[in-house]
């Protein structure tokens, strides 16, 4: 009896459990707004079914032997002499041989299809953005706009952004999970992100990347707004900011360590910003240097590495 009970109280507890992982991947992964995400979660959903052409079956099969073949069932076939089927060899070997050629071409080929730094076939022209990851919070600078903001950026929906991805510190990772397609962010490197928002709405961007005490904080938002107009007013908006970011003595003061950084705008910013960020950390005969810089020091790049 208090067995029973066990059993049904683990069986319960284990639903729950299942249903609150499912509720979370749905929020975010198994829940994209942007069609990179929609490709991932097809992609995901697919090796999840194959594997499961597999595991069903093995454990349906442990639970009907381990029924079938109980010790109070005297009419079950005892075969103790029994050692080969090359019936049974072939399936055991053909089904996951076929499952595992089948997702390596899956693989292969939308590894190359949703490769991040392919852009996006589109009629319409994608808004530029530079990010860079600073301790701990975002910049994101608008070339084209002249403009900057500190945690939050905004795109019209349907349109293709694409954005250019540098750290002026240590390792972070740029994700906005409902857009899909994480990406690092290292100091002295570029790498190439282009994404795109199938309807308007206001996602969460993170760090994906431990670096440090700041790391949980380091969130920004994605603002896709209905249409160009909508977007040309959120310009407008940053553009009406007191503060600017025009030189590197700004930018200095701006990428002071700081935590829970709150929504900034600059009105104006230097369009070059971005290559001059990455610049900096090269030496003249074009190797990488990071022991000079503010942030790339032992302790902080240990901390970092702590969490990894």
């Amino acid at each position: 009896m208090r067995l029973r009970k066990y059993n049904k109280s683990l069986g319960i507890l284990s639903l729950i459990t299942g249903a609150i992982l499912l509720s979370g991947c749905d929020s975010a992964l198994l829940n994209p707004k942007g069609q990179i995400a929609l490709e991932q979660r097809s992609l995901i959903l697919t090796a999840f079914g194959l594997m499961l052409v597999v595991v069903i079956p093995a454990v349906l099969m442990a639970i009907v032997f381990a029924w079938k073949y109980r010790a109070s069932n005297t009419n079950a076939k005892y075969s103790p002499n029994w050692s080969h089927s090359n019936k049974i060899e072939a399936v055991v070997w053909t089904i996951p041989i076929l499952i595992i050629i089948f997702l390596g071409v899956l693989t292969w080929k939308s590894t190359h299809a949703l490769e991040p730094s392919k852009p996006i076939a589109s009629d319409v022209k994608p808004v530029e953005i530079d990010v860079i990851a600073l301790d701990w919070k975002w910049l994101f600078i608008y070339p084209e706009q002249g403009i900057a903001t500190v945690n939050q950026i905004a795109f019209p929906a349907n349109t293709p952004v694409s954005f250019k991805i540098t750290s002026n510190s240590v390792m972070n990772s740029f994700f906005i999970p409902t857009l899909g397609s994480q990406i690092y962010a290292m100091a002295g490197m570029q790498t190439r992100l282009h994404l795109i928002a199938n309807e308007p709405g206001i996602f969460d961007g993170i760090s994906s990347n431990f670096s440090g005490r700041g790391f949980s904080g380091m969130k920004f938002k994605a603002i896709a707004t209905k249409d160009d107009a909508e977007f040309r007013q959120w310009v407008d908006k940053v553009k009406a900011a007191p503060a600017t970011l025009t030189t590197m003595d700004d930018f200095n003061k701006l990428a002071a360590p700081s935590e829970n950084n709150p929504v900034e705008y600059f009105s104006t910013a230097n369009p070059d910003l971005f290559r001059q960020v990455v610049d900096k950390f090269m030496t003249h005969d074009g190797k990488m240097d990071m022991s000079s810089h503010q942030g790339m020091n032992m302790d902080h790049a240990a901390s970092a590495g702590a969490g990894e």
